[in-house]
């Protein structure tokens, strides 16, 4: 399902050059900070995100790190094209994209049997269409695939010394793979970054910290981005440690927020989280496809990117929002994110990995919102 929010997203308000090539630091992006209670909108930069937390928030990120997950590959007739690793599955298989070799179309031809030629001799060989038997038996073409993958060498050197980090055609040149890393991972395995945690700073977290909020780690490895629209949600590797859930359940039992940077951590929480809101540890896959008849149970608010028109992550947005109907003067999610996403367009906000962010938060009026 996708969001019904739509508009059109003019070329130049997707970032093509991370901000420190616009002469920023990473914690300059722009931040506009929406209220569930009222739908006001306030305009800040992220450097001024304490201003917006409280002591006894806890801020949940996911501390999972970017690969560099594109590869350049050979098909038998000769002709160049682009691997994106995106998921790394039991028994040593790999979910991967094809691509063309700008890396801006995706392949849609590809056979079961198909040999991929690498670097120095390292092979992708096509198994089957990724979930294909989750697609209602319609005729569509591949752009995922079950692959095995064959290096010459250990995976992390092969990767960091053939691959780059997955770019899209609104980046306009090639970056160093450190600025596709948040300032905290801890464990490679994302085919992209997380996001909407690369704003913050060593210093910003010092800030945080000493203002009383509580910072806590899950791991999430994204695969690669938003699903098309013959698509079902795929799986991705997720890991909550018992201290994360143990903080999220304290600060709910106490009556504080908890706040997830970014949707993956949405989707990784949501997974391990009861309809009580209650939050357990756990570590497994998840295909968890989060909708406003759904809901949201494990968290109060968000800091994110700025998403596509009608993309999946809009209506976990939605789902968010929809936790504001008891406010008195709430009105629908779809409406929120319209008023939100209409501020964000006016004022020329940045889109993509290396825009600007938005954080939704509950409002200004304590007592708006149940957990379940």
């Amino acid at each position: 399902m996708r969001s019904p929010l739509h508009f059109e997203l003019p070329q130049e308000l997707e970032a093509g050059e991370p901000p420190e090539a616009r002469g920023l630091r990473r914690d300059e992006v722009r931040l506009m900070v929406s209220y569930l209670d009222d739908d006001s909108v306030v305009h800040s930069r992220f450097g001024d995100l304490p201003e917006f937390l409280r002591a006894g928030d806890t801020l949940v990120v996911n501390t999972s790190g970017t690969m560099n997950a594109a590869l350049p590959a050979e098909r038998g007739d000769g002709t160049t094209i682009t691997v994106h690793l995106s998921t790394h599955l039991p028994a040593d298989l790999w979910v991967v994209e094809l691509r063309s070799s700008s890396g801006d179309e995706p392949v849609l031809d590809g056979e079961s049997g198909e040999i991929l030629t690498l670097p120095e001799g390292g092979r992708v060989v096509l198994q089957t269409p990724y979930l294909a038997e989750k697609r209602q038996q319609r005729e569509v073409q591949n752009r995922l695939w079950i692959s095995t993958l064959n290096l010459p060498m250990n995976f992390n050197v092969y990767l960091d010394r053939y691959g780059s980090p997955i770019k899209y055609g609104y980046v306009r040149e090639s970056w160093p793979a450190s600025y596709y890393q948040t300032v905290y991972a801890t464990e490679v395995g994302s085919a992209e970054m997380p996001s909407a945690g690369r704003a913050f700073t060593p210093e910003l977290i010092t800030r945080l910290v000493a203002n009383g909020i509580r910072i806590v780690p899950l791991i999430l490895h994204t695969g690669v981005a938003s699903l098309e629209d013959d698509e079902p949600p795929y799986e991705e590797f997720y890991r909550v440690p018992p201290e994360t859930a143990d903080a999220i359940n304290a600060a709910r039992t106490a009556g504080r927020r908890v706040i997830a940077v970014g949707t993956t951590v949405v989707r990784a929480l949501e997974t391990v989280t009861e309809r009580d809101g209650l939050t357990h540890p756990g570590e497994g896959w998840t295909d968890l496809f989060i909708t406003p008849e759904r809901g949201v149970r494990s968290v109060d608010a968000m800091l994110t990117g700025l998403h596509e028109p009608r993309s999946t992550h809009l209506s976990m947005l939605e789902a968010l929002a929809g936790r504001g109907s008891a406010c008195p003067l709430a009105t629908s999610s779809t409406e929120h994110l319209e008023v939100a996403y209409s501020e964000a367009l006016k004022e020329g906000y940045l889109w993509h990995e290396f825009g600007d962010l938005h954080l939704i938060l509950p409002g200004h009026t304590k007592g708006c919102y149940t957990v379940g």
